[in-house]
């Protein structure tokens, strides 16, 4: 389990319930690889989205010029300009607006939310029409198809699919993060 998935249902890295330690976040930082051959090792472990809803395309399509994705970033950060990119093609394919945003924003969204800030990059949707609807969709970078599934669920969570679905849905926020530290052993040593 990464870090991302225990903030995302509440639970820390080592599996005990409650919010998480300073020490936790710091662990599942979102930048520990230093190599395209370290970020490619590390996306090849994660599971590819191959089943979609009917929707899936028209949502997309027909939700693009209603959301902006809003994305933190950092010189030299090798998941920042892999994410970036992704986002490029979705923006080319299905018309939703990117941006970048300031460190110190992503910070303030993160705890508005309740999750620790572990670095860049994050991305987020909103509406256009409104600043503080924000839903997360990627931390650290992940491929195209989870992406986009990460997109759609925002775009139906944001239309009045209950947020519990969503968030259930959306529970792999996969991608560059650090792997939780090994839980206690719960063998028991005989003699």
């Amino acid at each position: 389990m990464t870090w991302v998935v225990a903030a995302t249902v509440g639970v820390s890295p080592l599996g005990a319930a409650g919010p998480p330690s300073r020490a936790d976040a710091e662990r599942a930082a979102v930048h520990p690889v230093r190599t395209e051959q370290a970020m490619k090792a590390w996306l090849d472990r994660v599971r590819r989205t191959n089943v979609y809803p009917p929707d899936f395309e028209a949502t997309l399509k027909g939700q693009g010029a209603a959301y902006v994705i809003e994305m933190s970033t950092a010189p030299g950060c090798l998941p920042c300009g892999d994410l970036w990119t992704k986002l490029g093609a979705v923006k080319a394919r299905y018309g939703w607006g990117i941006r970048t945003i300031p460190a110190q924003e992503a910070m303030i969204r993160s705890g508005r939310l309740g999750l620790p800030w572990v670095g860049h990059p994050v991305a987020w949707v909103r509406p256009l029409s409104d600043p503080n609807r924000i839903i997360p969709v990627a931390i650290g970078t992940d491929h195209p198809v989870n992406i986009s599934r990460n997109l759609y669920l925002a775009a139906k969570m944001q239309a009045g699919v209950r947020v519990a679905v969503g968030v259930r849905a959306m529970s792999k926020f996969t991608g560059i993060v650090g792997a939780a530290a090994p839980s206690p052993s719960t063998y028991r040593r005989k003699g």
